[in-house]
């Protein structure tokens, strides 16, 4: 095991870590990264999918770990998976993660992102090895009066959009679970508030990147809806290494570490939809893009992160500046269209190895030994 490494896999070589939402993007990620950590890895999710082009399929997520396929919102699926497996650690990210979908399915958005986080907390409670709970859910969950402030953990939870609002309300879910029952207990529970997550392996509907690939790919202009809303755009290898390591130094000290924490980038400023998509095309080699507004529901159009709490408390920041983490998503999507000898497994842990090296040569905290 490589040294930038070990401090994690001590964490997790030999424990049985259930990752809810497996199938999915960020989900696939984190089950790949933990069983390099020789973690025993069960999935609970639905099934894949995006067919072999989806990251799960693509990079063989689902060798060398158990998936069951299942939905948050069965009680009683979610409550079998912990007493047959038993997990030690518990990553929640199963959810609709779609702003554009909720508006067309907000019921289901509810029932999956409230409801589900309440199954999997109500089964990790009754479940007595469970020592950490990560529950994922999304810098959208903050009220959010679009006034420039990046947001802080100690912000009201709010949301407009049917999406926004049930990351809000799984939030005051977990915070309710966490005062009823983790408190004094020997198992900690916190949340993690990411943003834009980009990353090889992700083909969801009505999100930047994939829409930049799908349009280079068939050789296409980028149609760009929204190019002055900013966001804080952050490679899915940072969101990874912050949730690991948040369970890891959750399960040392839940008192210390349970509670909200904001993953971001380096800068809290944010950076326009444009730019990315400008990083996006230098990238990729070639291509155009057209940009305008697209009436449509609302989304905000600025939201960025405070990440100082993550950086003292927990030594955890971010690694790659956006330049470097655009190049690294369009290397894998780049590499996947080419085809030729492209095997998904090996060429994201060869990003994996790269990161770990950036993490390394920075002194980050979760790469030490």
């Amino acid at each position: 095991m490589a040294a930038a490494v070990s401090a994690l896999a001590r964490a997790y070589r030999g424990r049985t870590v259930l990752v809810t939402g497996h199938t999915g993007f960020k989900g696939g990620w984190l089950s790949l990264w933990l069983k390099r950590l020789d973690a025993r890895v069960i999935g609970f999710s639905l099934p894949p999918e995006h067919g072999a082009r989806g990251f799960f399929a693509a990079a063989a997520v689902g060798r060398g770990m158990t998936s069951v396929f299942g939905d948050v919102r069965d009680r009683a699926a979610v409550e079998r998976a912990f007493r047959r497996h038993r997990p030690s650690h518990v990553f929640h990210l199963a959810a609709q993660p779609l702003v554009l979908r909720s508006y067309q399915e907000p019921v289901e958005t509810f029932a999956t992102n409230v409801l589900g986080t309440a199954h999997v907390l109500d089964a990790a409670r009754a479940c007595a090895p469970v020592r950490s709970v990560v529950v994922v859910t999304s810098d959208k969950c903050y009220d959010n009066p679009e006034d420039g402030r990046p947001r802080r953990e100690s912000d009201p939870m709010g949301g407009r959009d049917p999406y926004s609002a049930s990351k809000g309300a799984a939030e005051l879910v977990a915070a309710s679970y966490r005062h009823s029952w983790f408190s004094g207990s020997r198992a900690g529970l916190a949340c993690a508030r990411a943003g834009n997550v980009i990353g090889g392996g992700d083909w969801s509907v009505n999100r930047l990147l994939p829409d930049c690939v799908r349009a280079l790919g068939a050789g296409r202009p980028v149609v760009v809806r929204s190019p002055g809303s900013i966001r804080p755009w952050q490679h899915v290898l940072e969101t990874t290494s912050a949730y690991l390591w948040l369970g890891a130094r959750l399960a040392a000290a839940p008192a210390r570490f349970s509670g909200g924490w904001n993953f971001g980038p380096a800068s809290s400023r944010g950076l326009p939809v444009r730019k990315i998509v400008e990083l996006a095309l230098k990238s990729w080699g070639r291509g155009s893009a057209r940009f305008g507004r697209v009436s449509g529901p609302h989304e905000a159009a600025t939201l960025t992160l405070d990440g100082a709490k993550a950086r003292r408390a927990l030594g955890w920041r971010a690694a790659y500046d956006p330049a470097e983490a655009v190049a690294e998503a369009v290397r894998w999507y780049k590499a996947q269209h080419e085809g030729g000898d492209f095997d998904g497994e090996v060429f994201s842990n060869l990003q994996i190895d790269r990161y770990e090296a950036k993490a390394r040569s920075l002194g980050l905290a979760w790469g030490k030994s």
